[in-house]
Parts: structure tokens; C-alpha cells; sequence
């Protein structure tokens, strides 16, 4: 089912998933696969590595989760490494197999740089192009959204222009990178609509169970993470345990917030982990907007 037409009637619950790089992580992800796919999420999607150094990882996952299960799935691609050949190709391929939902990514330059003979589509909004030429309506089609700007961004004028770019080459709906103050989101889809962007804009939530792991992540987006959060983790840095309690229970708060906001959907940055993820959902499952089940 394309995700695009889905947001049209039912309000989103989504999961991000990564592929694993060994056999056993990949049975490790389907138990949790299993595990989320009680809750009858919206979608769930497959991360596409650094120079496209998952490109075939990607692609086994995506069709397993395709054929194996009910879910529909969504394949990350990330342009800045691909000749337009190679990309008209995996496009071609997931065409073939029946996934029919894109998230459609410019993806981080390689550290050993790139050739420019390599770069089919410099920008995630030539790539977004470039699906919409090649393939019309055959691909939903998602792009990332940063509601604190892109770290390469020079304002926040930049980021919501470029933003709008993406829009209107073809983009249906937005997954926003990971947040920790709902502020940014809701400051960004105000200054989006004035823009007369229009589309759903899906927050993307990371449930913290490991501190220092997260202030990593965050240092590399860009991400701001709260004072306050940051003190109410800290002095459990060394406790698993007490870290993922403390960090779930901040998580809850905020998706209820986003929910009382009249977000459009939620998509959780599972880490490959159910456990989190589960415990959020049973304690929001009572404010999330029922599914229209004509879809």
C-alpha cells in the first residue's frame, strides 16, 4: 500500500529498522519484527547505509518484510553514491518485487570522498525528480524533514526552502530527523505552512536507552538535547537499566504531548530493539486516533 495515501485517512504509528550486517542479527530483528508487527503498524522502513555500503542489505531485508509479513515496508535510498544507472536500476528492482513506498535521501559523503562520475543525483530533490520522471505514480514517495535544520544548513530560511523544493519535485510525506524538544517540531510545521507546505510531517522518535550512545547520534544531526533531559539521565549513565526506565518514561511524555498537538503520525528509531518501543506504545495506545479501516 503506498504510505501516501495512507496519511490521507488514518493517523500513522511507523518503525525504522536498520539491516544487520550477520546472520544472527538479521534473526534477532525479525523476532522483533514479529514482536511490533502485534501493534499493526502503518509501515515500517529499512535503513540504506553511507555510500550505499547497504545497498543489497537494504534490499534483502525490505523483500523479506514485503513477502514474509503484512507490513508494508519502505525502502530508504540514498542518491550521493549512485550513477542515475545504478539508481534506475534498485528502483527497477523494488518495482519487480511490489514495494511501492520511497524514502528518498541525498545520504552522507563517504569518508574517502567521492567521483563525480558516481553522483547520479547530487540532492535529495534530484532524486526525488528523478523517481517522478522515470517512474510517475508507481512509488510513494518520503523525504527527511529537519525540524532543527540540517547540520549543513546555513538557517533555517535555507533548510525550509530547500524543504519545499523536495515538495513540490514530488514528496508526499516528511520524516523528520530525531528530536528531544517538541518546540523545534511545532516552530518548523508552523513556518512550513506559512510556506503553504502542506504535507504530513511525521515526527520521528528515538526512545533512549543507552546515554552516551545518543549523545553521539545527537552530535552528528545536530540534535538538541535539553538541559533537563540531560540531567535526568547523566547520573544513570552507567545503568542500563535505570537509563532505559528514565529515558522511556521522557518518551511517553513526549509523544503525548505531540498527540494532544494533532500530529499526523509517530515513527519510532527502534535501534532493531522492540522492548522500548513496545512499553511507549501501551502507554499511548489510548490517545492514538483510531484507524480508518476502509484504507
Amino acid at each position: 500500500m503506498k504510505i501516501g495515501e495512507i496519511l490521507k485517512k488514518e493517523f500513522s504509528v511507523s518503525f525504522e529498522f536498520f539491516p544487520p550486517k550477520s546472520a544472527e542479527g538479521e534473526a534477532e530483528l525479525f523476532r522483533t519484527i514479529k514482536e511490533l508487527e502485534t501493534i499493526r503498524p502503518t509501515f515500517v522502513s529499512v535503513t540504506y547505509g553511507a555510500g550505499g555500503s547497504t545497498r543489497d542489505r537494504t534490499r534483502n531485508i525490505a523483500k523479506r518484510i514485503h513477502t514474509e509479513t503484512n507490513i508494508t515496508v519502505m525502502a530508504h535510498l540514498t542518491c550521493i553514491a549512485h550513477s542515475k544507472e545504478e539508481i534506475m536500476q534498485i528502483l527497477q528492482d523494488y518495482k519487480d518485487i511490489g514495494i511501492e513506498n520511497i524514502l528518498a535521501l541525498r545520504g552522507d559523503v563517504p569518508k574517502n570522498g567521492l567521483k563525480d562520475s558516481t553522483i547520479g543525483c547530487k540532492y535529495a530533490v534530484e532524486l526525488v525528480r528523478f523517481i517522478r520522471e522515470n517512474f510517475g505514480d508507481w512509488f510513494s514517495i518520503g523525504v527527511a524533514s529537519y525540524p532543527e535544520k540540517h547540520i549543513e544548513s546555513l538557517n533555517m530560511d535555507w533548510e525550509i526552502r530547500h524543504f519545499k523544493e523536495k515538495v513540490l519535485a514530488g514528496a508526499e510525506f516528511s520524516i523528520t530527523q530525531m528530536f528531544f524538544d517538541n518546540t523545534y517540531y511545532y516552530r518548523f510545521v508552523e513556518r512550513c505552512q506559512k510556506e503553504s507546505i502542506n504535507i504530513p510531517i511525521i515526527p520521528g522518535i528515538m526512545p533512549i536507552t543507552n546515554f552516551n550512545q545518543i549523545k553521539k547520534f545527537a552530535s552528528m544531526c545536530g540534535a538538541t538535547i535539553p538541559q533537563t533531559l540531560v540531567e535526568l539521565l547523566e547520573p544513570y549513565a552507567d545503568d542500563p537499566e535505570e537509563t532505559a526506565k528514565r529515558g522511556v518514561e521522557f518518551a511517553i511524555k513526549q509523544c503525548e504531548d505531540l498527540l494532544e498537538n494533532g500530529v499526523p503520525g509517530l515513527h519510532f528509531y527502534t535501534l532493531n530493539k522492540s522492548k522500548a518501543t513496545l512499553l511507549i506504545y501501551q502507554a499511548i495506545k489510548h490517545k492514538i486516533p483510531l484507524k480508518d479501516l476502509s484504507v
